[in-house]
Order: structure tokens, then sequence, then C-alpha cells
């Protein structure tokens, strides 16, 4: 889609630096989220290389300054670049809060400066933490190069288990199935899990952008009938 949409707005060159600015805000995401992992699984200190709040409120001025460039090419423009606009200013809102998820894995790192090991549920959570994370990467080069068949491998990942396997981890310990954790352990491994499933969710929603249009960000692509 994106390619579609931005040939169309060539005239004006707004569109695209804000697209390649989305870019960027999507590999400080990506750099955020393995220092906090990191920190929380392979640390005892806590302690991360780069300031996390500050990347995270240099992701949300990015926010903000992606919409003003819409708003502005907008106000003058029309409606003519009104999809292209209204996509772009829809993804960004999903970057930012992959944002917001990494921060809080941070967070929880900070809070449980031991590095986290989920017991009997080590191996579900170690395969859920490579499957999103190889899925951040692919929605990533997926987003900057317009990979169509990249995005839909990766909406079918998501759709087939990243999602359900999250959801698997934090069930068990509600359920009182993971009595070797204690209760501190338990605690930071479902907050985990819930924020890797968040991230796996706001990719998706990012990748969607690429194969569908406007309308249906966020959503499974429509098959078109034969």
């Amino acid at each position: 889609m994106w390619k579609e949409l931005f040939s169309l707005a060539s005239n004006n060159n707004l569109f695209v630096k804000a697209h390649e600015q989305a870019a960027e805000m999507l590999d400080t995401d990506w750099t955020m989220f393995q220092v906090s992992v990191e920190s929380l699984r392979n640390s005892d200190t806590g302690e991360v290389e780069i300031d996390i709040y500050a990347k995270d409120k240099e992701v949300n001025r990015g926010e903000r300054d992606i919409r003003r460039k819409i708003f502005t090419h907008l106000s003058v423009s029309g409606s003519s670049n009104l999809s292209a606009g209204l996509a772009l200013v829809t993804v960004v809102i999903d970057i930012e809060r992959i944002g917001d998820y990494t921060k809080n894995i941070y967070d929880l790192a900070c809070h449980h400066p031991q590095r986290l090991h989920a017991g009997s549920l080590e191996g579900k959570l170690k395969a859920a933490e490579e499957g999103i994370s190889e899925l951040f990467q692919n929605m990533i080069k997926s987003y900057k190069n317009d990979d169509v068949e990249l995005a839909r491998k990766v909406m079918l990942d998501y759709k087939e288990g990243l999602s359900a396997a999250c959801e698997e981890i934090s069930d068990s310990i509600v359920q009182g199935n993971a009595n070797d954790l204690n209760a501190q352990d338990a605690g930071a491994v479902a907050l985990y899990a819930r924020f890797l499933k968040r991230i796996a969710s706001h990719s998706r929603n990012i990748i969607s952008g690429v194969v569908n249009p406007f309308p249906r960000i966020g959503y499974k692509e429509k098959k078109v009938e034969a």
C-alpha cells in the first residue's frame, strides 16, 4: 500500500519525510526492545546501556512531529492525499505504543533486578520471546521495503500462535499451574508475557498497512474473490 500512496503524494515530500521518520522510530523501538529484554532476562542489575526514558520521549516527539507534517500538508492540499495521511497517522500510533511496552519491560527489569527465569514455563516463554523478536524485525523490514509477501508471513505467524502462546503463559500462572514459581517471579512472568503479546499485536497492526487499504489497517487481509 505504501508505494502506491506515496507515489500519489510524490508532489509533496512531507509525506516521504514522515514515512522515513516513522521507520526511524521503529528502529528506536527495536533498540529499546533489545536492551530491555536483555536486562530483564540476562542481567542481575537491571542496568541498560541506553537511556530508555529518553528514547521513549524521542519516539513520542516523533509521533507528534509526524502528525504536524501530515496536518500541515492536508491543510494546504485538501483531501487529495487523505488516505495516505490517515494511514500514516494510524500506524504511528502503534509505533508509539510499542515504545511504551518496551519501556514497561525495562521498568519490570528495574523492579525485578535478578534475571527472570520462568521455571517450568521457561521453554514456552523463550519460544514466544524468540518468535516475537523475529516478527518485530520482519515487521520493520516489511514496512521499510513495502514487502507485501513478508507482511503476509508476519500476519500469519501472529495469527497461528504468537498471541495464543503469550496467553497460555499468563493463563497457566493465573490458573495455578506454575507452582514452581514464587509470587514475585510468577507476577513478573505474567506481566512480561502480556507486554510481549501487546508488542506483537501492535506490530501486526503496523504490518497490516502494507497489505491493506486504510479502512482495513489493523485487520486481516480481505481476499478478493475470483
